[in-house]
């Protein structure tokens, strides 16, 4: 099995999850290699996005590098992540929601809630991340490219090919294709 970096990132309220975190994961396997992009250091006024834009850039640039981010909800790393191109984060507070969106959605980023979990629990469902493969069969494949690349028209639009209902001040809606 090839050397693979798992890289762990958390804002203030999942920082003392990653801390007993750390060892655990560094120490799972002999071909895991653990990098902690932060928080450094407890501190009650940082942000969310400094870890999660740090897990979320070193994960687009390594093939297969994963990444693990925890703030309290696990949605402000999850919505900060999937702003790098490259980076598919899920929020997955159980290992049937991480191995699924591992499998399914090519997920390369796991983000979990820190106040609804312990380490060991945050173990676990790592591990079930870490453990499981993407699935191969085209219908994933092919979601998955849409996600990366976007499917796009002549003219470089993104096509959605669906209807988009928009809501207008009068409380009336306005269906519209869009292309």
């Amino acid at each position: 099995m090839p050397e693979y970096h798992i890289y762990l990132g958390a804002d203030h309220r999942g920082y003392k999850i990653k801390e007993e975190l750390f060892p655990i994961l560094s120490d799972c396997h002999e071909n895991v290699i653990v990098e902690d992009l932060g928080a450094e250091a407890y501190n009650e006024d940082d942000d969310f996005n400094d870890p999660a834009i740090a897990v979320a850039q070193a994960v687009a640039n390594d093939e297969h590098g994963l990444g693990v981010l925890l703030c309290g909800s696990a949605h402000g790393v999850t919505m900060q992540a999937n702003r790098i191109r490259g980076a598919r984060a899920i929020n997955a507070p159980n290992e049937a929601s991480a191995k699924i969106g591992r499998e399914h959605d090519h997920a390369n980023i796991l983000c979990l809630p820190a106040d609804e979990l312990d380490a060991d629990s945050a173990e676990k469902i790592i591990k079930a991340f870490c453990h499981t493969r993407p699935s191969q069969d085209e219908r994933y494949v092919r979601r998955v490219k849409r996600l990366d690349e976007g499917e796009k028209d002549e003219e470089g639009e993104v096509e959605f090919g669906f209807s988009v209902k928009t809501f207008k001040d009068d409380g009336e809606t306005e269906d519209s294709e869009e292309e």
